[in-house]
């Protein structure tokens, strides 16, 4: 993890204590080509006609401006291999799946409540480009009555995924609103936040009055944060400091990693990841294997690969650092776990293959 230092000193024209004020952050957000320092401005430009830049300056401040292979920049910056025409604009159906606006229902037990279609940072590997390039914005409170509504008439239902967009973006009013919503229908038992903003804007959680707003609800039903760490590099001084203050809340935090071709698709990257992440109290919860969705084919490993990581990261690191490997099945089957395959039967005996020796049971 990175020493308290350089990261805002990219922006030679404020002070720290301005760079660290999240509506600085937010209202400096970086949205066209004359604000990055890269030689292939036209290139960038045409992407964006398609898929729309915008980063922090904070996450933009992590970029190794040199190295032209730097992770943080592979998952900020628009790349030509964005309009390469393959995957599918909605790779887990979740248009189709919708049981009132804005709500998918996948599993009988939770449903996805996609509140916003705006991020202070684009993904480049975002599963959901197709609303994320909207002209208009989604409507969250439009939505919410039915949302509400269908929730509480299904008893099934005790947990809702607050996702988008990211949640975390919101005006207060809005999330209050939301969260307060939310936390009066019986049946429900959990709310899970998916946000990127402890990635992308760790000083947010600085913010008292979000803070405030956070643990007033945490009183009220168990919230979770899920998030969405990528890279070691993406784990600082400032995102330690912003999950500390999540944590003192009373809000657990766990971390979706997703598996991209040349960021993090190594064993030695993962475990650093991996470790960092427990260093921090962040519990690695999910590796994603990469959908695919159309603008994102150049980050899709292989499943082998993936499969391969976790079976050279058991036993380098302890079990609560070990992520499940899953790949969420083409038209919104649900997500399905892959381990490597550790067993066979031979006779009336179990065969276990560990680490190049075998053992029978």
């Amino acid at each position: 993890m990175e020493k308290e230092n350089r990261f805002w000193k990219k922006f030679y024209n404020v002070s720290k204590k301005t760079f660290l004020d999240w509506r600085w952050q937010r209202d400096n957000l970086i949205r066209r080509v004359d604000q990055i320092p890269f030689a292939n401005k036209e290139e960038i430009a045409k992407v964006c006609e398609k898929y729309k830049m915008c980063i922090t300056p904070y996450y933009f401040s992590l970029i190794d401006i040199k190295n032209p292979n730097d992770p943080i920049k592979k998952q900020a910056i628009p790349s030509l291999e964005e309009l390469i025409e393959e995957g599918y604009e909605d790779p887990l159906a979740e248009e189709k799946q919708k049981v009132v606006e804005g709500l998918v229902r996948r599993y009988e037990d939770r449903v996805l409540f996609i509140i916003t279609n705006f991020c202070y940072t684009y993904c480049r590997h975002c599963t959901r480009k197709r609303i994320m390039s909207l002209n208009s914005k989604i409507d969250s409170l439009s939505n919410l009555e039915k949302v509400v509504r269908y929730i509480k008439k299904n008893k099934k239902i005790k947990e809702v995924i607050v996702s988008g967009g990211d949640p975390l973006t919101l005006p207060y009013p809005i999330l209050e609103k939301t969260l307060s919503s939310l936390c009066e229908i019986e049946n429900l038992e959990t709310i899970r936040i998916g946000s990127r903003v402890p990635v992308v804007m760790p000083m947010k959680f600085y913010d008292k009055n979000l803070l405030k707003i956070l643990k007033k609800y945490s009183r009220k039903k168990t919230i979770w944060l899920a998030t969405h760490f990528n890279h070691p590099n993406e784990i600082t001084y400032f995102t330690k400091k912003a999950i500390e203050n999540i944590l003192e809340v009373g809000i657990p935090v766990i971390n979706q990693t997703v598996l991209l071709k040349g960021i993090n698709d190594e064993v030695a990257t993962m475990e650093k990841l991996c470790r960092e992440l427990i260093n921090i109290r962040v519990k690695p919860y999910y590796l994603f294997h990469c959908d695919n969705t159309r603008g994102v084919s150049h980050f899709i490993t292989p499943v082998e690969k993936g499969i391969k990581i976790i079976e050279k990261l058991q036993g380098k690191i302890p079990g609560y650092a070990m992520p499940n490997y899953v790949i969420d099945l083409p038209g919104g089957e649900g997500k399905v776990p892959l381990m490597p395959n550790y067993y066979k039967k031979k006779g009336k005996r179990i065969e276990v293959k560990y680490k190049g020796k075998i053992f029978y049971f």
